[in-house]
């Protein structure tokens, strides 16, 4: 369920064709396969489920069911990652930052995560910024993810710098389309707003 584009609760059905679709535009970049671990941390209720579920059976990894009350306790989803060796983990930036600030401060890392996928909502990107001075650019990997429910998770993709983490003017950076879309700005009235406009 989904209140995205109106404000409103409602249903939107997300079709297999365009689930097929959106793991096979994105395969490239998250190369998954029976080696890695993705837990379900989010409720089958939101969308992000659908990615981390299906990214994980689709490429022959294992699903690691996370239980209700160690997703809501940061030092538990800590030590289950750890102990699942969780290879991709998608978050809202919320759950996140508490999530972050565990592993900054615990003698054993979650060093068997290689990509971070952010979702849901905004990403301050600051909030990242002793996370990359600590672990570096590429352990692991921070994507920042844009979507709606009504297309299917996912429309754009962007891999995050310690330059974005540097940024202090509020600007959400959501990347590049998913190669087989196309993304438009657009107006109230839905006219395509020119560069620079709202």
């Amino acid at each position: 369920y989904t209140s995205g584009s109106t404000g409103k609760p409602k249903g939107v059905g997300i079709t297999h064709k365009n689930l097929a679709r959106l793991l096979n535009a994105t395969a490239q970049w998250f190369e998954l396969g029976s080696d890695d671990a993705i837990p379900m941390f989010h409720s089958y209720a939101f969308d992000v489920s659908v990615w981390e579920i299906f990214n994980a059976l689709v490429w022959g990894g294992r699903l690691v069911m996370v239980p209700y009350w160690t997703a809501r306790d940061a030092t538990a989803f800590h030590a289950l990652l750890r102990q699942e060796h969780v290879t991709l983990l998608n978050q809202t930036p919320s759950a996140f930052i508490p999530l972050m600030q565990v592993d900054l401060e615990a003698p054993d890392k979650m060093n068997s995560v290689r990509g971070i996928v952010f979702a849901g909502e905004k990403l301050e990107l600051p909030t990242l910024r002793a996370w990359m001075e600590a672990r570096g650019v590429a352990a692991p990997r921070l994507v920042n993810m844009y979507g709606i429910t009504e297309i299917t998770v996912h429309a754009t993709y962007r891999v995050i710098t310690l330059d974005d983490v540097n940024r202090d003017d509020g600007q959400s950076l959501v990347g590049v389309p998913i190669p087989d879309l196309s993304v438009r700005a657009m107006d109230d009235s839905l006219q395509s707003t020119p560069a620079g406009g709202v």
